[in-house]
């Protein structure tokens, strides 16, 4: 029988990128009143310093918006049998494939999907911190009833949203089960997003695929 899809709770906030329209050459001058903004604009709940996601985003003006496609994990790992969630495990930031303590074959793959997005962007001139907007498509590993959807924001929160709004400070990020540390990179940005859990992914082996629109 198939999986029903369902989504996760979007109702936390995001980091706001504001992009606007040139300036006067007074850099004093405020902006005419009728000079349009361009770019997207993060609508963020009130009184969250760290929030995860964005409960929506406004794009206007003449932004430019670049829409990646569906993008999985790349088999990496020898070590495990071809096919396999093992073998899309992302050996350059798991050395011979080896999880740490607490990390998930979904969260492992989520870091390497994280990774080609990061690629992809910059390939096109773009870079995580554009990003407004992600779609993420879970499946479940073998043996268990449901997506990893805890793993899956862990690998998230090592790209995205792991500032202090208020105070600009890197928030620290548990890889698994370890103590918070730095994160793999400092990202301001929390997109609007949906993660949602799947019946199959078309990779044999796949548990996440993730898509993203980037504005600038």
């Amino acid at each position: 029988m198939h999986k029903l899809a369902r989504t996760t709770a979007a109702t936390l906030a995001a980091g706001a990128i504001l992009f606007t329209a040139a300036c006067s050459s007074d850099s004093d001058a405020a902006p005419a009143a009728d000079e349009p903004t361009s770019g997207a604009r993060a609508v963020l709940e009130d009184g969250e310093s760290n929030p995860m996601i964005a409960q929506g985003v406004e794009i206007s003006g003449d932004a430019t918006v670049y829409k990646s496609s569906g993008i999985g994990a790349t088999a990496m790992n020898d070590a495990a049998p071809e096919g396999s969630p093992e073998s899309y495990v992302d050996t350059d930031q798991f050395v011979g494939g080896t999880l740490p303590a607490g990390v998930t074959v979904t969260e492992a793959q989520g870091i390497g999907v994280l990774k080609k997005i990061r690629d992809n962007l910059e390939l096109q001139g773009y870079s995580l911190e554009d990003v407004v907007t992600m779609r993420v498509f879970l499946d479940n590993a073998p043996g268990t009833e449901r997506a990893d959807y805890a793993g899956w924001n862990r690998a998230y929160r090592q790209f995205f949203a792991n500032t202090n709004l208020d105070t600009d400070e890197t928030e620290l990020v548990p890889m698994g089960t370890a103590e918070p540390s730095a994160p793999i990179e400092r990202n301001s940005a929390r997109p609007s997003r949906f993660a949602l859990e799947v019946a199959t992914l078309p990779v044999q082996g796949w548990l996440v695929e993730v898509e993203v629109d980037a504005v600038k």
